[in-house]
């Protein structure tokens, strides 16, 4: 008991010493967020004037307000990044040698802070030390076989503000006598806490081989691979921050792209990367790349397989081509007292020659003058030039244009698969019959429930690239006397319109304004085509996590986006949920260009107890028999339960399960189970204090938990798209605990 209570008052003594330390810095923060209020307060004041009548403004004026608006932005953006930055803001300590590298003489010892950005106080000395600069490096590259000066390396465990914990690595054989060593190692510690709601920023624990896939150069491409728990997203993470940090210019204006495997995904990384100190990532999961969807929905395997093959892009590339369903067939028209006819076969004519040379949406007027060519050769009489102005003039042909030749939205032309006819017919030569038919089955999913799925969202961007931005047409000269009226609104899709004079009567905005108008939208095929598909924007880097299930044609959507851009590229074959991995492999190639290629690999796994990782590699190995194989470095003396539950006691068995690790870990629990148990299960959502959580196979990618309770095996493998190696997920996402429900 002595020694017990001995090494407590050593463990307290010490971070009571990190906390004198700790609370300096939160008070030089104070100090700087009152600083930037002054500025913020100083801007502000900036521009106003005493003037009260009207007319130009002066130059200083000008000035002003031109100084205003500087200072407010500067002013702003600091706040934001002080606020982000606020809770754990100093997480390491180095004790550095000057001298004779074992730390023996007091006079060469220098002390570091390691923290998410740099603090000075007011005689402008460091407090913190910014984790990307040049000076934080040894803390994550120091080894005993290379100390780099270091003699001791410390992790700061914060709660907030409070410092609630700290563990020490030795780089030196022997620490000098007024040295304390606390713990066994900080990079244990630190996998065996509990995992919150939110991916923990594990920047204390990147070791040496990580730090250099971290700092590699950033032009071409840099793979990053290793199977379960070992690391790659945390490395990739750190490693979008480390580029932002060291060539700011180029990163910052050209923008950084992170794109995952799931909304889920996102939702848990998504403070990772502002926490490290950057908020000028776009976060995006594979639903959302395009701007203008999203989607979260997922097909079934055959269908997700099918939109995903290259074989897609014959069937897209002919309904972009397509007649709209309902418009005009015929052109009709009398022109310079001559009849015009143009049926179908030359309207067919006319539009391959326009697509050969335009985007559809951007060739209206190459539709009018293609049209009009067509017509001069029917008539063949008069002047050719006067035939031609009053064609184009006449409201008529315009009016015809303006339905067979009006801008289509991509998603439009998607739905007309919906169609099994126009998807047999356009799929002939390309697709089975019965694989048409699986294509238009999936997408009249759509039209009935109003939400895509996440396969759609890429063949939305390849009808984009291949239509054209919608625009507008032209606008059409009106008298006066055509002002619409606005006594029946329905037919512009307003469901409801409230107005009042009581705030309470209004709508509120999502930027809370409120308004008087609120339109609610029911229709499901409404829904889908809401609002508009933006522009892709092209971004400086782009870093995709578990690439492996990406298919070629989502590749292909990353590809537009990473036309210039440098790459960082995250995955495990063996995780795979895309069944044809050489043809994602040539898109991805197509995709990356000719940079220059590097790789890292990563062979520890820091997340799963040995034994949890153990019955997931026996299952993988037989099917992927040459699966890369980390070493899992932690064992807790527990293996994994399995129990067969029949299926009338489904939720009985998982209940029981949950209960019983919600008392074996103080972190979250996942229930993660196929469609078919969802119902039955979700009431468990929430129990536990909010630590559970039920989610489906495809949800789970990358992603971890405390405890894992996976139901029917059988089912996910039989239903999810990859089958055994989505199993393989689910089975290694727990890091202490684990319970498999077999179900009979």
């Amino acid at each position: 008991m002595l020694v017990t209570a001995a090494t407590h008052d050593i463990v307290a003594a010490e971070i009571a010493r990190e906390q004198d330390h700790v609370d300096r810095v939160y008070a030089e923060l104070a100090k700087a967020a009152a600083r930037v209020e002054l500025v913020h307060a100083e801007g502000m004041a900036r521009g106003q004037t005493d003037r009260k009548g009207t007319g130009d403004p002066r130059e200083e004026e000008l000035a002003g307000l031109f100084e205003r608006d500087a200072l407010v932005y500067n002013a702003s953006k600091r706040r934001a990044s002080l606020e982000y930055q606020h809770e754990g803001l100093v997480f390491g300590r180095l004790d550095l040698d000057h001298g004779s590298g074992d730390g023996s003489d007091a006079a060469d010892r220098e002390v570091r802070y390691v923290g998410r950005l740099g603090v000075r106080d007011d005689e402008y000395e460091p407090l913190v030390i910014d984790w990307r600069a040049p000076a934080a490096a040894p803390f994550y590259r120091a080894t005993p076989a290379d100390p780099q000066g270091v003699i001791r390396r410390r992790v700061l465990r914060c709660r907030g503000e409070e410092v609630i914990g700290v563990e020490d690595d030795l780089m030196v054989p022997e620490a000098p006598e007024d040295i304390v060593v606390v713990g066994d190692g900080a990079l244990m510690a630190a996998l065996t806490r509990s995992r919150g709601a939110r991916m923990r920023d594990i920047v204390a624990t990147i070791q040496q081989h990580q730090d250099e896939a971290i700092r590699a150069k950033a032009a071409g491409v840099t793979t990053i691979t290793g199977g379960p728990g070992t690391g790659k997203t945390v490395v990739a993470l750190h490693r979008a921050a480390y580029l932002l940090y060291a060539d700011r210019r180029r990163f910052e204006s050209g923008g950084v792209l992170v794109v995952g495997p799931s909304a889920a995904y996102t939702a848990y990384i998504e403070r990772v990367l502002p926490s490290l100190g950057e908020d000028t990532v776009t976060l995006r999961s594979l639903g959302d790349v395009v701007g203008g969807v999203t989607a979260t929905r997922f097909d079934s395997q055959e269908a997700a397989a099918l939109k995903g093959s290259l074989r897609i892009r014959t069937v897209l590339g002919r309904a972009a081509r397509e007649p709209i369903p309902g418009a005009p067939d015929t052109l009709r028209v009398f022109v310079a007292g001559h009849a015009v006819r143009l049926d179908p076969p030359q309207l067919a004519s006319v539009r391959r020659q326009v697509l050969r040379h335009h985007h559809r949406n951007s060739s209206f007027e190459a539709a009018l003058v293609a049209l009009g060519e067509a017509a001069w050769i029917q008539v063949r009489q008069g002047e050719r030039e006067e035939f031609l102005d009053k064609f184009g003039d006449s409201g008529d042909v315009e009016a015809f244009a303006r339905e067979w030749w009006r801008p289509v939205d991509p998603r439009e032309v998607l739905l007309w698969l919906a169609d099994r006819d126009t998807a047999r017919r356009l799929g002939k030569g390309v697709l089975s019959e019965e694989e048409a038919d699986a294509l238009a089955e999936s997408l009249t999913v759509a039209t009935s429930t109003g939400e895509w799925s996440v396969a759609d969202v890429a063949l939305i961007d390849d009808l984009a690239a291949r239509l054209g931005q919608v625009v507008d047409l032209p606008s059409e000269e009106r008298g006066f006397y055509e002002i619409d009226e606005l006594d029946d609104v329905s037919q512009y899709g307003v469901s409801a319109i409230k107005l009042g004079r009581d705030t309470a009567d209004l709508a509120v905005t999502p930027q809370g304004e409120r308004t008087a108008y609120q339109r609610v939208v029911q229709d499901p095929m409404e829904r889908l085509l809401a609002g508009s598909i933006t522009a892709g924007d092209e971004y400086a880097h782009v870093l995709v996590d578990e690439a492996q299930d990406l298919s070629p044609m989502q590749w292909r959507m990353i590809g537009r986006r990473g036309n210039w851009a440098s790459w960082t590229v995250v995955g495990d074959d063996a995780q795979s949920s895309w069944p044809d991995l050489e043809e994602s492999a040539r898109a991805r190639e197509e995709a990356f260009g000719r940079a220059p290629r590097r790789s890292f690999h990563m062979t520890t796994n820091y997340r799963n107890a040995k034994e949890i990782f153990d019955y997931a590699a026996r299952l993988i190995r037989q099917y992927v028999p040459d699966a890369d194989i980390p070493d899992a470095v932690r064992d807790t003396g527990v293996d994994p339960v399995e129990q067969t539950v029949a299926q009338a006691d489904v939720a009985a068995g998982v209940t029981a399960a949950v209960a019983e690790l919600g008392a074996q870990v103080d972190g979250s629990i996942a229930v993660i189970t196929p469609e078919k148990w969802r119902d039955a299960l979700a009431g468990l959502e929430g129990e536990h204090d909010g630590r559970v959580l039920v989610i489906d196979p495809l949800s789970t990618k990358g992603l971890e938990y405390d405890a894992t309770v996976v139901v029917d095996p059988e089912e996910i493998v039989r239903t999810a798209p990859g089958g055994a190696r989505i199993l393989y997920v689910v089975l290694t996402r727990a890091a202490h605990r684990m319970h498999v429900l077999q179900v009979r």
